[in-house]
């Protein structure tokens, strides 16, 4: 019995096996801010403009939102969670990133993020927000005080004989060859040239704290340039990662990925949206920082999206693991990582981003940092 005891009180290190061996350095980034002005509790949702939104619609039925509401320049789409819409797409002339939206716990902490920031909090719907613009110049919303609808019905997660336990008996396994039901918003990745600026922005106004931290194997001593960060909610574990952010040439929108039941609602999903004609960009895999199975798809205006399952659940009490970025580090088992996730496909509009990002000495961007980055995604 002692032994027992003891054995459940020993902490264990999560990223063991997975990060560099030395871990954090002394008087590397610590990962969270000490006094935030606020702790935000969930993504609420993002915001696009796109010129088609009957095209959006159907990709959206297709990939496994429900809609919420629909008018003639404004789609909502939500998951069967009692949680906000997921997705909020407004009409417009080209296709882009709108901002994203974040969950406050009160209206108070609205109105003392408002303080902060030297900006208003104004009424929104039945609770109030504040619009902010991160130092990368994306905005951000902070919202609280507002009404979610109610769950909708969901197939529940199938039963899996696994190893000497099993649960099903005289019973076969059929999942069905349709679009999975989106659940919920997970997470958004970001890309940006203030890399260091935009970390210690959602740290110190968001209270977001750091999962993982990815580091140039060259560069290690400019710090990270790239973090997981999650909502940090006490001892209630949160998503591995809410926020993904990390160094480039480009700002904005990566991808999101939005939560589906189960292993087999991410491949029949797959499937059907492959016989649907839509573009795969990479998977079926499972991710190391979050341990998410993934699938990633591009959407008619070339917007990337993930559909994930098991993903990583983090209380407050783990601290940053660290590893060096690669490409080959982006899964424990998948098909290689295609050209087309990393980004770095050549294109006129990549290299225009390369000449903006070198030509501004107001960012983290310079030939040494570009090679680096390189090198990374090229291991």
């Amino acid at each position: 019995m002692e032994v027992e005891q003891l054995a459940t009180t020993v902490p264990v290190d999560v990223h063991d096996g997975l990060h560099s061996e030395l871990g954090a350095l002394r008087g590397e980034h610590p990962g969270r801010a000490r006094n935030p002005v606020i702790k935000v509790v969930e993504l609420g949702w993002l915001e696009f403009a796109k010129p088609d939104l009957d095209r959006a619609e159907r990709f959206a039925r297709d990939f496994g939102f429900s809609v919420h509401e629909r008018t003639r320049d404004r789609l909502s789409l939500r998951g069967t969670w009692s949680a906000l819409p997921c997705l909020v797409i407004h009409r417009g002339r080209s296709a882009r990133f709108i901002g994203l939206t974040f969950i406050a716990e009160s209206v108070s902490d609205v109105r003392r993020l408002a303080r902060w920031s030297q900006a208003n909090a104004l009424p929104f719907g039945a609770g109030q927000a504040v619009q902010l613009v991160d130092p990368s110049g994306i905005p951000v919303r902070v919202v609280a005080g507002v009404e979610r609808p109610g769950a909708l019905a969901e197939r529940a997660p199938l039963e899996l004989n696994l190893g000497t336990k099993p649960v099903r008996i005289n019973a076969t396994q059929r999942a069905p060859r349709a679009a999975p039901e989106v659940q919920r918003l997970g997470h958004v990745v970001l890309e940006t040239t203030k890399f260091q600026q935009a970390l210690s922005w959602y740290l110190e106004a968001l209270g977001l704290v750091v999962s993982d931290f990815l580091y140039l194997d060259d560069l290690r001593d400019r710090g990270p340039t790239m973090a997981f960060m999650r909502c940090d909610l006490g001892s209630i574990p949160a998503d591995h990662h809410t926020l993904a952010m990390h160094l480039g040439p480009r700002i904005g929108y990566v991808h999101s990925a939005y939560q589906v039941t189960d292993l087999d609602a991410v491949a029949a999903g797959g499937e059907f949206l492959a016989e649907r004609g839509y573009r795969r960009v990479w998977g079926i895999g499972r991710h190391i920082q979050g341990s998410q199975i993934f699938d990633y798809w591009r959407d008619p205006d070339r917007m990337m999206v993930e559909h994930y399952a098991d993903g990583d659940l983090f209380d407050s009490s783990l601290e940053p693991g660290w590893a060096p970025m690669s490409a080959s580090g982006l899964a424990q088992w998948g098909p290689p990582v295609s050209r087309d996730f990393l980004g770095s496909e050549p294109s006129p509009s990549m290299v225009a981003a390369l000449l903006k990002a070198l030509g501004d000495k107001d960012n983290e961007i310079d030939k040494n940092t570009l090679k680096a980055l390189a090198k990374a995604m090229a291991a």
